[in-house]
């Protein structure tokens, strides 16, 4: 089984427009299958070996050596090992407030998550960022060195001109992109699915219906992960007590947010607190 290395300068010194988080390698056992779920990050496998598929929604990819995927965060995503010849893979995963304009530079899309990775752009990605880890000192600016390369490489692996061979936006694709622009400049607000649905001129049944189509999941529940995901970050800081972060994500009744963090994240909010 494979597992996660963790980026040791993260969450301190990170480059906060693009942070390596983890990266790891595994060669999966016939049928090996994780999901359907979703990250809170973006999370790139590249295929050494074998065959593989991926499911984002109703459309599934067949992939193989020298092929990789993209998974998006809060998109529900499945993916599964082949059961005569499962895929041996490798991946990192990252987030920063300019990963999604980066990514935009692509033709990559949560819809066609799946492109060829000539190993040439990046060679011996996961054996590099280990390197740095063995070699010793302060990593973190060698780590970030390494993602921006692989980001470089990856524009060049899915170049955006790619995109003119993809079909127009939706006009209901329009409505999901416009909500979610909504939640994410008034996530701090006591905003409703109502709210939401009168924001963008449509029904609040039909509103949930295309939220859920596009995404996966409810408006409610991205509201939700999106707000906790900020916490999260406010916690960490260390600047702010338990009763500040909630009313600073949208909730006045603080136990109330401790019940939705613990149930959300898995722990209290104090956990999250950096050690006095």
């Amino acid at each position: 089984m494979g597992h996660s290395i963790f980026n040791p300068d993260r969450p301190y010194g990170a480059d906060p427009d693009l942070q390596l988080l983890y990266w790891g390698k595994e060669k999966c056992p016939p049928g090996h299958s994780v999901g359907p779920g979703i990250r809170e990050c973006y999370k790139v496998h590249f295929v050494h070996d074998g065959f593989g598929t991926v499911t984002v929604g109703e459309r599934t990819h067949r992939l193989s050596a020298g092929e990789a995927f993209l998974i998006y965060p809060h998109i529900v995503t499945h993916y599964e090992a082949d059961r005569e010849a499962p895929w041996t893979y490798s991946w990192i995963a990252f987030q920063g407030a300019q990963a999604g304009a980066m990514l935009a530079e692509t033709s990559l899309s949560p819809e066609r998550p799946a492109f060829p990775m000539d190993l040439k752009l990046m060679p011996g990605l996961y054996d590099a960022l280990c390197g740095v880890l063995a070699r010793g000192g302060a990593a973190g600016l060698r780590l970030t060195a390494l993602l921006y390369e692989f980001m470089f490489a990856l524009t060049e692996a899915a170049p955006a001109s790619a995109q003119a061979a993809k079909p127009p936006l939706r006009k209901q694709d329009g409505y999901v992109h416009r909500s979610i622009d909504f939640i994410h400049a008034h996530y701090g607000e006591n905003i409703t699915v109502t709210q939401l649905a009168a924001h963008i001129g449509l029904d609040r049944k039909y509103f949930s219906v295309l939220f859920k189509e596009a995404l996966g999941i409810p408006p409610q529940q991205y509201l939700l992960h999106y707000r906790m995901d900020k916490a999260c970050g406010l916690l960490g800081s260390g600047a702010y007590t338990v009763g500040e972060v909630a009313r600073s994500v949208g909730y006045q009744d603080a136990l109330l947010f401790s019940k939705m963090f613990k149930k959300t994240k898995g722990s209290s909010p104090k956990q999250f607190l950096p050690p006095p």
